[in-house]
Order: C-alpha cells, then sequence, then structure tokens
C-alpha cells in the first residue's frame, strides 16, 4: 500500500505531517509522490486565511476525482479545515473517508485501517489535549534543516484569527520531550532547527509557571550537530531582557527573530485585540538593535483591516519607513467565520486592500534592496541548500566545471525569506556551511565568492 501524503499551510502544519509519516512508516506503510499510483492519499489541510482554504478546498476535490479515474481506495482529509469543517466535508464530499482533527492526529494509522475496511470513521479529540513531542518523524525538508514545534494552540485571542478555535489553548511540549526530539534529529543530519509555534516567546508558561524559552534554548545549544537554531513567530510584547540575552550569548543561536507586528496604528492594534503599542513596538526594535547590531528582523502586516482609514493606513507605512524592517510580508486582511473582526463594521473592499498592501511592500522592497546592498563586501557564513541544475549549451565548447549553488545567510529562514547564489567549481552538499564574500545584490537575493576553502 502506498501512502501520497500532501502538507499544507505552515511549517506547524508540516511538523504535524512528519510525524504522522512516522506513524505510518512504523505502521509499514511506504509512500510515493505519484497521485496516480497511491493507494491512499493523507491531505493535511489550512483555512487559516480564505486562499488557504480554497487550496485545501481545491486540493482535496482534485484528489477525490482519482476514486473515479485512478486505484485510489482511501481518502483522509487532517487538519485544520478538517476540524474547522468536518460536517461539511461529510455532506458534500462524500468520497472522503476518514476526518481526524487536529487533536486527533495520533489516529492517522486507525483511521486509514478503518478507510480501507470500508468503515469511515472520523476521530476528533478535546482540543486542550496536553501535546506530545519527541515521536520519531520523516523529515521532508531535506535533512539538513528541521522544524521543532515546541507549543500547540494560542490563548492571545487576536480578533482576526480562528487559531484558538481549532487549536486550543496555548499548551507548551514538555522540555525534556523537545530535547530528546532535537537530539534525534541533530543525530540525523540536521544542522539548523527553527523552532516554531503560534508564539515561541510564551513557550513553558503554562507547564513552569514563567516563560522558558530562554532555558530551553540555553539547552538546545549543548546538543553536538546543531550548528544554527533559529527561532520563529515571537510576540513583541513577550520578548524579555533574558531572551535577548540568550540570543546575544549564544553562537549558535541565528541573529534573527520573526515578530510579527500586524500595524503600525494603535487604534487598528486595540481592534485587532494585540497587546502591544507602536511605541512599544519601535522601543523593542531599537533595544534589539542596540544590544545585537546584526540581528535581521522579519515581520508581517496586515492591510485593510476592518474599519482601517487613509490615516492609519498611513502610520503603517511610517512604522516600515522608520524602523527598516529586513524582511516583511504583508497580507490583506481576510473575514474568518466566528472571529470578531469579520463581523465589524466598515468592512475595507478587497481593491483598496490589495493597493494598501501593494503600496507598503513597494516601500519595503526599496528598504531591503537598500540593506542587500549594505552587505557587498563582507565576508560571511551561510549554508548551502543545494545546487541548481543546468543544460549545457550545445553551440559551444563545454566549460569548466562550474557550478552554481543555492545558500542562505543567517537572516534567511527557509521559504520566506531571500537566498544568496554562488559559483564554484567545489563540490559542494547541501547542510554544508561555508565562508562567502559577498560580490553583488539582486533585489531580495545576494551572489558571492568563496573566500574559505573550508567547510564545515
Amino acid at each position: 500500500m502506498q501512502i501520497l501524503f500532501v502538507s499544507l499551510g505552515c511549517d506547524k502544519n508540516l511538523v504535524d505531517s512528519e510525524v504522522m509519516l512516522g506513524m505510518l512508516m512504523e505502521k509499514g506503510y511506504t509512500f510515493t509522490d505519484d497521485e496516480e499510483t497511491a493507494d491512499i492519499i493523507v491531505i493535511n489541510t489550512c483555512c487559516f486565511i480564505h486562499d488557504a482554504k480554497e487550496e485545501s478546498i481545491h486540493t482535496i476535490l482534485e484528489m477525490a476525482e482519482r476514486k473515479k479515474t485512478g486505484q485510489l481506495k482511501a481518502l483522509i482529509v487532517t487538519g485544520c479545515l478538517a476540524q474547522r469543517y468536518r460536517e461539511e466535508i461529510q455532506k458534500e464530499i462524500p468520497e472522503v473517508d476518514a476526518i481526524v482533527g487536529t487533536a486527533a492526529t495520533a489516529s492517522i494509522a486507525a483511521a486509514i485501517d478503518e478507510a480501507l475496511g470500508h468503515r469511515a470513521a472520523n476521530y476528533f479529540e478535546e482540543l486542550d489535549t496536553p501535546p506530545v513531542g519527541g515521536q520519531k518523524r520523516v523529515v521532508t525538508t531535506g535533512g539538513h534543516y528541521a522544524y521543532l514545534k515546541i507549543a500547540e494552540g494560542c490563548d492571545k485571542h487576536c480578533t482576526y484569527c480562528i487559531i484558538p478555535k481549532i487549536r486550543g489553548n496555548y499548551r507548551s511540549i514538555p522540555m525534556e520531550q523537545l530535547l530528546k526530539e532535537a537530539q534525534e534529529l541533530a543525530a540525523e543530519g540536521v544542522k539548523e532547527l527553527i523552532l516554531v509555534a503560534q508564539e515561541t516567546t510564551l513557550y513553558g508558561a503554562d507547564l513552569y509557571g514563567e516563560k522558558s524559552l530562554p532555558e530551553l534554548l540555553t539547552k538546545l545549544c549543548r546538543i553536538s550537530g546543531l550548528y544554527w537554531i533559529r527561532i520563529l513567530y515571537c510576540y513583541p510584547e513577550e520578548i524579555t531582557d533574558e531572551l535577548i540575552d540568550v540570543i546575544k550569548r549564544e553562537e549558535k543561536i541565528c541573529h534573527y527573530l520573526d515578530i510579527p507586528i500586524q500595524h503600525g496604528a494603535d487604534p487598528v492594534l486595540k481592534r485587532m485585540g494585540r497587546k502591544i503599542s507602536s511605541s512599544a513596538i519601535k522601543e523593542l526594535i531599537a533595544r534589539l538593535r542596540r544590544e545585537i547590531p546584526d540581528i535581521g528582523i522579519r515581520t508581517t502586516l496586515i492591510a485593510g483591516f476592518p474599519g482601517e482609514t487613509p490615516e492609519e493606513h498611513q502610520e503603517s507605512l511610517k512604522l516600515v519607513e522608520e524602523v527598516h524592517f529586513d524582511r516583511l510580508g504583508v497580507f490583506p486582511y481576510s473575514p474568518e467565520e466566528d472571529t470578531p473582526a469579520a463581523g465589524m463594521p466598515d468592512q475595507i473592499s478587497e481593491e483598496c486592500k490589495q493597493e494598501r498592501r501593494a503600496e507598503i511592500m513597494e516601500l519595503q522592497q526599496a528598504i531591503a534592496f537598500a540593506a542587500a546592498d549594505e552587505l557587498i563586501g563582507r565576508e560571511i557564513m551561510v549554508m548551502v541548500e543545494g545546487r541548481i541544475e543546468t543544460e549545457p549549451d550545445p553551440d559551444f565548447e563545454p566549460a569548466p566545471d562550474v557550478y552554481t549553488y543555492v545558500a542562505r545567510t543567517w537572516r534567511d529562514a527557509p521559504d520566506v525569506d531571500g537566498f544568496l547564489f554562488i559559483d564554484t567549481d567545489r563540490i559542494l552538499m547541501s547542510g554544508d556551511f561555508v565562508k562567502v564574500k559577498v560580490t553583488g545584490s539582486y533585489e531580495y537575493d545576494l551572489t558571492g565568492e568563496i573566500c574559505d576553502e573550508s567547510a564545515e
């Protein structure tokens, strides 16, 4: 029996998929990436915003067709869309054989067994079920980096966000389980560990009575084989001096923070249910750059939140211009059912949201391109991601073996940030660390040449 596993949405969802793959591998299943030959298809869905919901629904419908035209015997739907719309899926898409909720991923093998036996069964647990870490996973990111999910759910209840209703309240994974998982990942060759959760900065408060991310980071840094540790999803109001000190002190921790701030105007932040002001955001970033001068800061903004006035939009632009974020993503506001923001008055038109998003991104592009130019001439350590395969030109004599490699700097998280490209005659492997001199920039990306022949 061959399984095709489709993982949609965020990196936290990807960790769930990798854990389920590990469970299925232990049961003796094999995997395929060919939907034509798959006997079983599992789709781990997302529904955070409208576009993600549409992608999930389209994928389910597309794979459901395989029951009519291919050899597909069982179609399983898991994840956030499954949790939120279980009744609708059952009613509207009868080709789906089993539905597995966000807190019931441990039941994936049982769900498949029931589906293959033509016994339709759905699996759901209480959302506040304590999460378990340390499971055997099938890492799907190439092996040289991996995500470590340190908590499940969220207590923030931002007015635009559905996550607490489909993932439950904030629950930290016990530290000993996380350390065991990290040690196993490092033993398998993972060199960069990326910490993720709906919010990483609150880690441990529910289990240990205090925020324990600094302690977790310190212990992770003692694991042999890890070279980089990166932290994503840090709520600004939860970043403490202790956390800053640990990032500053520990050499393995990348000088990089992902800090979603969502807006630059205090009235909008208040309507969003955010717990920080624009001035406090500026003070935090100034402190981070004072303490860690080379820190790369990524953030996200929402354009066109209900009631956002032109003046409030200008406040977001002003914040971007003043702070000079190293990386920034902007999302047009997406009204989600059962959230307070969806019922707020003065909803903004889609056209206006897109215009405001484009205006922020245009400003950010100029800032990011200038920041890339400032790196030219610097010598930095980068991680190799892989080699770009090129076809030889039949009209010319074969050139000496020169390869183009893709790499990432300390300020580039996988899949969301930029790259550095290296031309060299040297054979490099994914996960190698090499020292390069930055020779040029093109938009968000850099070019460089190896200046140190040693690789770690």
